[in-house]
């Protein structure tokens, strides 16, 4: 996959346990900063001094590209879809989608990680492609061209595909990570994007 400084974590452990000696409950009210557009997800509130591991970077750093194709799909959805229901889903999985691309981008920061640039959402750069649901570019071309009723099928099935791999994904961050904030986005995503699954197949089967 790529390669993680995993000292940053337990550098990040010795500074926290070090603040806690010296202040002992008065740091207590520490502004955490919570990443987010203003109404941040549950998860929002990561720090710089948070335990995280490879597992946490490796959440955030894939799933941020993997959000942002989400996100290209359901653009193209809201203006190409001429079933009100799936134009209904694209917006809504747009308004859940972006500021959780702005919380995790805020995560890696304050690990001091690098974030994801938009480039490397294609599927084909580097180590993109083994992240699970991705769209090729192909797909991602067809889609653009598809029209009417056969562009809301090649949404629906797509992006059925794209949530069963940003729920694989979620639920690896849910078993082997380590930051109680990314723990609790990855199970967000999976319950929201779960439903959405099957909302979709129903949509799917009147189409």
């Amino acid at each position: 996959m790529r390669t993680i400084n995993l000292r940053r974590a337990a550098v990040a452990t010795g500074v926290l346990s070090l603040a806690l000696l010296a202040g002992g409950c008065g740091n207590s009210g520490m502004d955490h900063g919570a990443m987010g557009n203003g109404s941040p997800t549950p998860a929002a509130t990561s720090t710089s001094t948070s335990t995280f591991n490879a597992t946490d970077v490796m959440f955030a750093t894939d799933m941020i590209p993997h959000h942002r194709q989400a996100l290209d799909m359901a653009e193209a959805a809201q203006s190409k879809a001429v079933t009100p229901e799936v134009k209904a889903l694209a917006g809504r999985i747009a308004k859940a989608q972006e500021p959780e691309i702005a919380t995790m981008s805020g995560w890696l920061t304050a690990w001091g990680e690098p974030v994801p640039s938009p480039g490397a959402m294609h599927h084909d750069m580097g180590d993109m492609g083994q992240m699970p649901g991705m769209m090729t570019d192909q797909e991602m071309h067809d889609l653009s061209k598809a029209m009417g009723k056969d562009f809301d099928t090649m949404f629906l099935r797509m992006m059925i595909k794209h949530h069963q791999g940003a729920v694989e994904m979620a639920k690896t961050e849910q078993a082997q990570g380590q930051d109680p904030a990314a723990k609790q986005l990855a199970a967000k995503i999976a319950a929201d994007q779960t439903a959405e699954i099957t909302e979709m197949q129903g949509m799917l089967a009147k189409l």
